[in-house]
């Protein structure tokens, strides 16, 4: 019997006014950032969302945050669409915590850490009696591998490794069942990434949380992710669980994206099928019609131009693979080298 979805989010889409400067199309126009998607999560587990810079990933993590207003599309927690009214709304934010990329810029630096981890106990007040705060905040250290004699402390006094604990000790304060992890791991160290991995797996374990985690790193969302949606241009391309989208991707844009990936053996390296896309990503101003991979992929025809292709099943695959590609029953094809 497959779980609920705790969380849920509907057409999702995000669009910016701006200014076009010069030529002929001077005037107003639309940035696409975040353009019809639809994602869930279910209880305890774990989404990777990826894809390259600017595809509109942390645009999505504002709209599901409840950080941003989105333009279309509707938020649901527990079934429940969220509410536009202050205490439906502090409820969400309670129940969906974020966790920003740069832990020095999401840390107050005029804050000492006590200051930091008591104001979510401020903010919702019905959480904790003034007087538990100081031993919650302890609580919270421990929780992320730090101690009280770090509570007189500001956050220039930390290492990146330790600011980024810090910032989710904050998130746990208000005791969360989704956390939103927005490149949690991209300004730290290697091996300061290791230590936050293995963090934040152990607090899914012992905390039963349920994670939207965007990065970068291919091996480290393989190792922490149930599922993977691949992101593109505002648009999801491909969704499904994690092994089996990483040892059968089908979308193109997938397919290049994976092929990316370092690997470290020289002999396999050779024979690794690497996919060298050609041509810039399309501005997400004046996006291509139909679908958005179009102009860059190799197995393009004149119905990719023409409609969009929704993300479904189709063929043999798992029901739980879907992928957004009028092709992808098509016998497989290599990429032109």
């Amino acid at each position: 019997m497959t779980t609920a979805a705790l969380f849920t989010g509907t057409n999702l889409t995000k669009h910016f006014e701006v200014k076009r400067s010069g030529g002929e199309k001077r005037g107003k126009a639309l940035v696409r950032a975040v353009d019809g998607v639809d994602i869930s999560i279910r209880p305890g587990e774990c989404l990777a969302l990826v894809g390259e810079s600017g595809c509109g990933k942390s645009a999505l993590a504002a709209l599901v945050s409840h950080l941003d207003t989105a333009t279309a599309g509707e938020v649901r927690f527990n079934g429940e669409p969220v509410a536009k009214d202050r205490r439906s709304r502090l409820q969400f934010r309670r129940d969906v915590q974020i966790v920003l990329q740069d832990p020095f810029a999401s840390l107050n630096p005029r804050m000492t850490i006590e200051a930091i981890l008591r104001e979510p106990f401020e903010i919702h007040s019905d959480l904790l009696p003034r007087e538990a705060w100081r031993a919650r905040a302890i609580e919270l250290l421990e929780l992320v591998g730090l101690g009280a004699e770090q509570l007189e402390r500001y956050p220039h006094e930390f290492s990146g490794g330790q600011r980024q604990r810090i910032s989710i000790a904050r998130a746990l304060a208000v005791e969360p069942r989704v956390l939103v992890l927005d490149e949690p791991l991209s300004a730290l160290d290697v091996s300061v990434q290791a230590q936050i991995v293995t963090l934040l797996k152990d607090l899914q374990a012992r905390l039963g949380l349920a994670y939207l985690f965007i990065s970068h790193d291919l091996a480290v969302v393989r190792s922490m992710a149930d599922r993977v949606a691949v992101m593109y241009l505002g648009r999801i391309v491909e969704e499904g669980p994690t092994e089996r989208v990483y040892s059968a991707p089908t979308h193109p844009y997938t397919r290049a994206l994976l092929s990316s990936s370092p690997i470290p053996d020289p002999d396999r390296r050779e024979n690794s099928g690497r996919i060298l896309l050609t041509g810039e990503v399309p501005s997400p101003i004046d996006p291509p019609s139909g679908c958005p991979f179009r102009t860059r992929c190799w197995r393009a025809v004149e119905a990719c131009a023409q409609n969009r292709p929704q993300l479904e099943v189709s063929g043999l695959r798992d029901p739980a693979h879907r992928v957004a590609c009028f092709r992808a029953d098509e016998r497989d094809e290599v990429h032109p080298k």
